[in-house]
């Protein structure tokens, strides 16, 4: 099957526009149709449905586009193989983050892996913590950066560093009053949630559990899929909502919101994952190093920063309450 081909068709199916497609591949219109309809030949299959609204991929297309992304990255893989054999770290760097990462410590990663590699191509794609390991295995991604720590037993996981979730909510709230918040507290206020296949959602999910609670006892008013929108909706005072410290670090400084654990403390891993069984590139490897070890030592300069205003008591799991941690009694049958 052509490379050609697939890379032509791979463009239409993003942009869902022969010409826009065009444009991207600075080919003619009349080409990129022809190639169309040469791999629908090939295939025999139609792969787009046209209208007079424009077009849209049929199911064979949807098919077709699942294989052209993991074609075109393990040709872009092979490329790159070929060029480290001269000793030259390059080629493009499929990155997946999800919102935590990519908001507050990928671009800065990127950006300095780029200065000392100036041939590395990065494409960073964002998304939350179940897309990107779904990414991950369809091989349209080579690396994936997420909250917590990977169930797929295709999935290799190296924690980078852990990171402490806070109760955020505005200065006026009753809750900003308090030191610290337990899991009881919870249940009786407003809730501001992450959506379902979040990193976030499912770390605190896990820690209700934890702590003998149902997620159900949570007053969930509305879910909102990026930081940004959850930080909105605290501040106006819809309700309040659990996040990591560096999400809200501005907000805080500026005084629009505060931050205050929770007891016991909920603190996570992230992690690095990748496929297991599948050789890595030189630049897929150096890359990994190089972002494990910048990220935590980011890490550690915000707590020695946050020192002053954190809570004497010691850190905390989430498996000190397995362990013999008092929790209160539950407000509802477990789940």
């Amino acid at each position: 099957m052509s490379d050609r081909r697939i890379k032509v068709f791979h463009a239409v199916a993003k942009h869902l526009s022969f010409t826009k497609a065009a444009e991207v591949l600075f080919m003619s219109q009349p080409a990129v149709t022809f190639q169309i309809r040469q791999l629908e030949e090939q295939l025999d299959a139609r792969l787009f449905d046209r209208t007079s609204r424009g077009i849209a991929l049929t199911p064979a297309g949807a098919v077709t586009l699942e294989y052209a992304e993991r074609m075109l990255a393990m040709s872009n893989e092979l490329k790159t193989r070929i060029k480290e054999m001269s000793g030259c770290i390059s080629g493009q760097l499929l990155i997946g983050a999800s919102t935590t990462y990519a908001d507050l410590l990928i671009p800065q990663v990127l950006a300095e892996f780029k200065s000392r590699y100036p041939a590395v191509v990065p494409r960073l794609i964002v998304a939350n913590t179940d897309t990107v390991q779904a990414r991950l295995l369809d091989r349209s991604l080579s690396m994936g950066f997420i909250e917590g720590e990977s169930e797929q037993p295709a999935l290799e996981t190296e924690p980078c560093c852990d990171a402490e979730l806070y109760l955020v909510c505005p200065p006026w709230h009753e809750l900003a009053r308090e030191s610290s918040v337990t899991a009881e507290s919870l249940a009786r206020h407003s809730y501001v949630s992450r959506e379902a296949g979040s990193g976030t959602r499912c770390a605190v999910d896990r820690y209700l559990q934890d702590c003998g609670f149902s997620p159900g006892v949570l007053q969930v008013v509305i879910e909102a899929s990026c930081p940004d929108a959850v930080k909105a909706l605290v501040s106006v005072g819809v309700g309040f909502s659990i996040m990591s410290s560096s999400s809200v670090a501005r907000e805080v400084k500026l005084g629009e919101l505060c931050r205050i654990p929770l007891s016991p403390r909920l603190v996570r891993p992230l992690s690095i994952v990748y496929p297991k069984e599948r050789m890595h590139s030189r630049l897929i490897n150096s890359f990994r190093s190089f972002a494990k070890e910048r990220i935590a030592s980011m890490r550690l300069a915000e707590e020695i920063e946050r020192i002053p205003d954190r809570q004497p008591a010691a850190r905390t799991t989430t498996t000190n309450v397995r362990n013999g941690a008092r929790a209160a009694a539950p407000l509802a049958p477990r789940s």
